[in-house]
């Protein structure tokens, strides 16, 4: 199941890739079959380390292009283990939410980005977050759990102010918002409760199968309960340096 829509956020053969806490890996997976060089990484080493089983089994199966490589690392999103102008592509998704430090998640992302690239950002949206937050302090109030609910005009905001230009925006994931409020309003670990169980057999047939019915429900659900808001945002290039003229050139050397 991707948040990303790669139609609007093309990922070429060739492309260097950063899935920043890639937790499953979903997004890294998807951009290794369409030929990127991609590193998946991640705080969770246990995560990293299923990660990069799935690597190896995808590059057994021939799953991916030839000339696509993948690396799965455990690592800070604070301090990321790259030069500057690295990526071509940064994928940060569903991550955001749980970093307190989220402006300086934002500036080692752009830091490792090379000018011209594309970064995604993906995080709980406001609305369908504030009820889970309302029928359940459990949903939020564990270690690691999310520590901000984001409006989208201050995410944007947010992007812009660490050099970022949006260029598109979305939300995802609609049928999963019931199934979100059906778990906060009977315990979020409660898994044997029978709406939840019913819901969630609709979810995984759903995410199976691909039934036009539920894709074309999912669609137009979208902009009023879809659970994901979406940003997608290029780094600039930086602007020439102005060319002095000669005479210009000869006075600051005779300076």
């Amino acid at each position: 199941m991707l948040t990303v829509d790669f139609s609007r956020f093309p990922v070429a053969l060739g492309d260097r890739v950063l899935d920043l806490g890639c937790g499953a890996g979903r997004h890294a997976f998807e951009c290794y079959r369409r030929g990127a060089r991609v590193v998946a990484l991640d705080r969770n080493g246990e995560e990293i380390r299923e990660v990069a089983k799935w690597f190896a089994a995808m590059r057994e199966a021939g799953e991916a292009p030839a000339g696509a490589t993948a690396t799965a690392m455990e690592g800070d999103a604070l301090a990321l283990p790259f030069p500057d102008d690295s990526f071509d592509v940064v994928i940060i998704s569903e991550v955001m939410e749980h970093i307190p430090d989220d402006k300086g998640v934002l500036a080692e992302m752009v830091r490792v980005l090379k000018p011209g690239g594309r970064i995604a950002i993906t995080v709980p949206r406001y609305g369908p977050e504030k009820v889970c937050w309302a029928l359940s302090d459990a949903y939020h109030e564990v270690e690691g759990g999310h520590i901000r609910i984001y409006r989208a005009d201050e995410l944007l905001a947010k992007i812009r102010g660490a050099g970022l230009r949006p260029y598109g925006t979305h939300h995802a994931h609609a049928l999963h918002s019931p199934y979100w409020w059906l778990k906060c309003a009977f315990g979020v670990d409660n898994d044997k409760a029978l709406p939840v169980q019913a819901y969630h057999k609709l979810l995984v047939w759903d995410i199976m199968k691909k039934p036009l019915a539920t894709r074309l429900a999912d669609r137009a659900l979208n902009p009023l309960i879809g659970k994901s808001f979406v940003a997608y945002a290029t780094k600039p290039h930086l602007p020439p340096l102005p060319r002095s003229t000669p005479a210009e050139g000869t006075e600051a050397a005779a300076r």
